[in-house]
C-alpha cells in the first residue's frame, strides 16, 4: 500500500508587495524523510517553509497535511503538528519547564514533572527544568527550544537555519540531536539551511530554489555533487 505524504504542496506560491517569492512547488515530503531546501541568499527558502505552517498565507495553491487541505484547519492546530524551530531560540522568561508547558497549557493540558524531565531527557538537558531560561547558553536554549515543541507531539518538524548561531562544536551535536528525535519519533522534517555540508549530512532529499522556483530536487549526492 502507498504511504500519503505527510505534507504534499500543490502548486503553492505567493506573492507579496508586488514580488514574487515562491512560485508553483509541487512536491511530497514522505513520513520520516528528511527535506532540506537550499538556494542562494533570496531565493525563497524561508518564505517557503513560512508557508508550510501558515506563518504566511499563500497567494495560490495549498499543502495537504496527512491528505487533509490545510486550509480547512484550525491554524494553532496546524502549528501544533507541524512545528517549528527558528535560527534564534526566542524563549519566555521564566523556567525552562515553564517554556515546555506553555504549548500544552494552551490546548488545556498540563504535562507532569516526570513528563518535563522525559522531555529533556530526550534533549540532553537532564536536571534543567527549574533552571531560569537566562542562565542558559545559546546550544542549550536551542535544544530547550527543540524540547518545546516537541511537547506539542509535532507529526513534522520545519527548522529555520537552526544551527547558523552556533559554534562548530556545538553546531554538529544539536544536528545529531535533531536527527536522533526525528529518527526516535518518527518524525518528518523539512529544514532550510545555506550550508550544503549540513544539507548532505542531514537530508534524504534536497530542494534547491532560484528565484522561489524548484531549480532541482533529488537525493544530496544527485543534488549537491552534480
Amino acid at each position: 500500500m502507498d504511504q500519503i505524504p505527510v505534507l504534499e504542496l500543490q502548486a503553492l506560491g505567493r506573492e507579496a508587495q508586488g514580488k514574487l517569492l515562491v512560485a508553483d512547488i509541487n512536491l511530497a515530503v514522505m513520513p520520516g524523510e528528511v527535506l532540506a531546501i537550499t538556494g542562494a541568499s533570496g531565493a525563497g527558502k524561508t518564505s517557503l517553509l513560512r508557508l508550510l505552517n501558515r506563518l504566511d498565507e499563500p497567494t495560490w495553491g495549498t499543502v495537504l497535511l496527512d491528505g487533509e487541505d490545510y486550509r480547512h484547519m484550525e491554524v494553532s492546530a496546524l502549528r501544533r503538528k507541524v512545528g517549528m524551530l527558528l535560527q534564534q531560540a526566542y524563549l519566555f522568561p521564566g523556567t525552562v519547564a515553564e517554556n515546555l508547558r506553555f504549548g500544552p497549557l494552551q490546548q488545556g493540558k498540563h504535562i507532569s514533572d516526570d513528563e518535563v524531565d522525559k522531555l529533556l531527557e530526550r534533549v540532553g538537558l537532564q536536571g534543567f527544568a527549574g533552571t531560569n531560561v537566562s542562565r542558559i547558553s545559546g546550544g542549550e536554549a536551542q535544544r530547550v527550544s527543540l524540547a518545546r515543541t516537541l511537547a506539542n507531539d509535532p507529526r513534522i518538524l520545519l527548522l529555520d537555519e537552526p544551527t547558523s548561531s552556533l559554534d562548530e562544536a556545538n553546531r554538529l551535536s544539536v544536528e545529531d540531536l535533531i536527527l536522533d528525535v526525528i529518527h526516535h519519533n518518527g518524525m518528518s522534517c523539512v529544514i532550510v539551511t545555506h550550508d550544503l555540508a549540513q544539507a548532505a549530512r542531514m537530508a534524504d532529499r534536497v530542494l534547491v530554489l532560484e528565484a522561489g522556483r524548484m531549480l532541482k530536487v533529488g537525493s544530496p549526492r544527485k543534488v549537491l555533487h552534480a
